[in-house]
């Protein structure tokens, strides 16, 4: 990750992909943020996600860029779903990165006491790429 910039500070949806019980993997377009060497994505509790994940903790999450040098990073683990105390803290600065200042606040706020849960992913794979020597 380190290599690749500002990569995952930029405002990219990431993709998080989970498992079904009957093998089908469902992709869900993602707010994200990197951060403690590992992804943290905000949800509603018992969404489709959290229930895929607390049957089977298995995750991969791809954040690719769409423009020249099209650096991505594709990150496999097992996913923890908690509810910290800080959750919504944790959304107000991911709402903050993708929408600014004010209406990520503003968003954040409308998810007062709606029951979310952290994502937390920490990789136990990475793959990571970008076509910049190309470019030379």
């Amino acid at each position: 990750p380190d290599d690749l910039g500002d990569l995952l500070e930029l405002p990219i949806l990431a993709i998080l992909a989970t498992h079904a019980e009957d093998g089908q993997i469902l992709l869900s377009p993602v707010w994200h943020e990197w951060r403690d060497r590992g992804f943290s994505i905000m949800t509603w509790a018992k969404d489709i996600k959290s229930r895929q994940l607390n049957a089977n903790p298995k995750a991969t999450v791809v954040v690719a860029e769409q423009f020249r040098p099209y650096r991505s990073i594709e990150v496999r683990g097992r996913a923890e779903l908690s509810q910290p105390p800080d959750r919504y803290e944790i959304l107000r600065r991911i709402a903050c990165r993708y929408l600014g200042d004010d209406a990520g606040a503003s968003y954040a706020e409308d998810y007062a006491g709606i029951e979310i849960e952290l994502i937390r992913i920490v990789p136990g794979h990475i793959r990571a790429w970008d076509f910049s020597d190309q470019d030379a």
